[in-house]
């Protein structure tokens, strides 16, 4: 049964039984509803908990029914039922209560939350806004400004700010259930609250919209689901309550059948897909208990700190006690900067530095699970690593190189044990990015990979497999994307220009202010060295201006100009006089045609690299894009975006 009653003296438990996160189907909605008309013809209940089996609460609505026209009972009718019930109900929440789940227990007369429960309303995320009254009652709940944050956002939030903000009337420590019951109980004896539809809101000023506009718009980056929401809200302090409803729900439907929220729903399954891909579903993944990384440059100390944040302890290898310091230093300063943004405590930052061995001897590696490389990026010095770790790693330690460009068949070359090797890509910084390329040679065991996978999991990472290529799936993309963008300078379109268009376009950066802030000299390394290994590589403009001593932000100049100490990009008369004789005017192009061209740059060499089997599917590109390279979201991604899916 989905939903099942059960009855403690005169409080009657609800529980919904929905695996494996209790969404909300058609058959839970009719047993919600069912359950209201049986409790409340029932003259023995007084008041009635919804508790949920398992490991959440109600966390959303049925994705299997994304896509198809609804069925009743709506759900807006059933949050309406549940707040007009004869018998108050509690809604006791443990781990999340998002979307409709959050709005069901807000059509309860009480909330109640585990210590480590959340409440959220995540529906721009998708596209769209709450349809079952999430804009409308939140704001009776916790007032305006809170319901702001929570709704255009789509982040969740914790138990114990929740009810410090009104959205839960307690939070339950110890037994959950006994609480709810507990607190049912002592609610019965004082005057009920009104319903959520009938408290009052404070209405705040036009100008209070007007900043809120302002900054909505600055996050959503032209995402409409967020201002979307933002109206709702603004609706629902300043108009009766039927009528705020009204204009939620059209709201809803509006946006539901809009490009964004398809293009967000496929972004959505995609990464619902990811961590556990169907061909290693059977295979068990080595178990994590130990890890190492060898160097603590910028990429290492944050793979580190990736693995700390995880649980895992962690040694830090390096070639000498000086750049073991620099490496702890490193580390340091990451955990200082998360307790300077307010993400951890001290108390949190000293113990996951604690958790962290450094040394200069690969010996101490011999229990290591998992061993992560992560030093300069030239083949001898990588090899070199690994001829250590062979020597002194279990034979079924898996051993994996963060490499960019270099191919990982010429790094595991000689390898007594090939099938423990595998290339993980990670992004800088690695500990805060969620793009983890996973790169096997042909030698690689299925569970090697499978733990490649897992390690995603478990540094809640989206994780795309790539083959083996220059670049493999993203840099591969983004030096014909950079190609492109300088095409455009040859024939005349100016660099800003085409860093306003792609702004425009939902990035939030341009090529030329992104790699004037990355820095312009890594790849013209990179092309240096192809070109000393005898490669045919025609010259860049980009080569132009480092040669000339303009490396980007560090250098005070790149593609623009900086003031000293500034980071605001400056059209440059310097880099007008360097480029000059290799520009040739063509047509002009609007912003829109600027953007395009470059994103269908992307989705041609995204078809090269599905037709060479490098990338698996379209989705894996535009998850590539998105969480490394910086994608919209809510355009889906290159290939979406251009009408290649599968």
């Amino acid at each position: 049964m989905t939903v099942t009653i059960a009855r403690q003296g005169e409080i009657a438990i609800v529980t919904v039984d929905n695996p494996p996160v209790n969404a909300l189907s058609q058959a839970l909605r009719q047993g919600l509803w069912d359950a209201v008309d049986t409790l409340d013809a029932d003259p023995q209940v007084a008041a009635v908990v919804l508790a949920c089996a398992g490991r959440t609460f109600i966390a959303g609505a049925d994705v299997t029914e994304f896509g198809k026209p609804p069925q009743p009972p709506h759900l807006p009718d059933l949050v309406d039922r549940i707040e007009a019930a004869q018998k108050p109900w509690v809604a006791a929440i443990h781990g999340s209560a998002l979307g409709g789940g959050f709005e069901v227990a807000m059509g309860c007369r009480f909330r109640v939350a585990a210590p480590d429960a959340s409440v959220g309303l995540p529906e721009v995320s998708l596209g769209i806004v709450p349809g079952a009254s999430g804009t409308v009652r939140t704001p009776r709940l916790a007032g305006a400004a809170l319901a702001v944050e929570l709704v255009t956002s789509g982040r969740p939030m914790r138990a114990a700010k929740a009810a410090e903000a009104g959205l839960v009337d307690a939070v339950i420590q110890g037994d959950l259930l006994e609480g709810a019951t507990a607190f049912a109980r002592q609610a019965l004896a004082q005057p009920l609250p009104a319903p959520v539809s009938a408290r009052p809101v404070a209405a705040p000023d036009a100008g209070f919209w007007a900043e809120q506009e302002k900054a909505v718009a600055k996050s959503a980056k032209g995402a409409a689901a967020p201002l979307r929401a933002l109206a709702c809200l603004r609706k629902a302090v300043e108009a009766p309550f039927a009528e705020a409803m009204a204009f939620e729900r059209q709201t809803f439907l509006e946006l539901r059948g809009s490009d964004q929220a398809a293009a967000l729903r496929h972004v959505f399954f995609a990464e619902r897909a990811a961590p556990r891909p169907a061909a290693l579903r059977e295979v068990e993944p080595l178990s994590l208990r130990r890890a190492a990384v060898i160097g603590g440059g910028t990429m290492g100390a944050g793979i580190v700190a990736a693995l700390r944040e995880a649980g895992l302890p962690v040694t830090l290898v390096e070639r000498d006690d000086k750049a073991v310091a620099r490496g702890l230093a490193n580390l340091r300063g990451i955990f200082a900067g998360g307790v300077k943004r307010g993400n951890l405590t001290e108390a949190q930052a000293e113990a996951l530095a604690a958790g962290v061995t450094g040394t200069t001897d690969y010996a101490s590696l011999a229990d290591a699970d998992l061993v992560i490389e992560a030093v300069f990026e030239e083949i001898g010095v990588k090899r070199a690593v690994f001829e250590q770790l062979a020597r002194v790693c279990r034979p079924d330690a898996v051993l994996a190189t963060n490499t960019s460009y270099l191919d990982p068949r010429a790094i595991a070359e000689g390898q007594p044990e090939p099938e423990r090797f595998i290339g993980l890509h990670f992004f800088s910084p690695a500990n805060v990015m969620k793009l983890l390329e996973i790169v096997p040679v042909p030698e690689t065991s299925d569970r090697t990979l499978a733990t490649g996978f897992a390690l995603a999991r478990l540094l809640k990472k989206i994780p795309v497999r790539a083959g083996i290529c220059e670049g493999f799936i993203g840099n591969r993309i983004l030096k014909r994307y950079r190609a492109a963008a300088e095409a455009l300078v040859r024939q005349g379109v100016p660099i800003a220009e085409i860093d306003a268009a792609m702004r425009g376009h939902g990035f939030a950066m341009g090529p030329f202010e992104a790699q004037d802030l990355g820095g312009l000299d890594i790849a013209f390394l990179q092309r240096e060295g192809a070109r000393a290994a005898g490669q045919a590589v025609p010259e860049t403009l980009g080569d132009i201006l480092v040669r000339a001593g303009r490396k980007g932000q560090k250098t005070g100049g790149g593609w623009y100009d900086y003031a000293p100490g500034e980071r605001k990009p400056q059209p440059s008369a310097a880099v007008a006089e360097l480029l000059a004789g290799h520009i040739r005017p063509g047509p002009a192009m609007g912003r829109e045609e600027i953007a395009q061209a470059l994103v269908a740059e992307m989705a041609a060499e995204g078809q090269a690299i599905l037709d060479e089997g490098i990338a698996q599917a379209p989705a894996d590109i535009d998850l590539v894009e998105i969480h490394g390279y910086g994608f919209p979201r809510w355009r889906g991604g290159p290939m979406f975006a251009t009408g290649i899916r599968g």
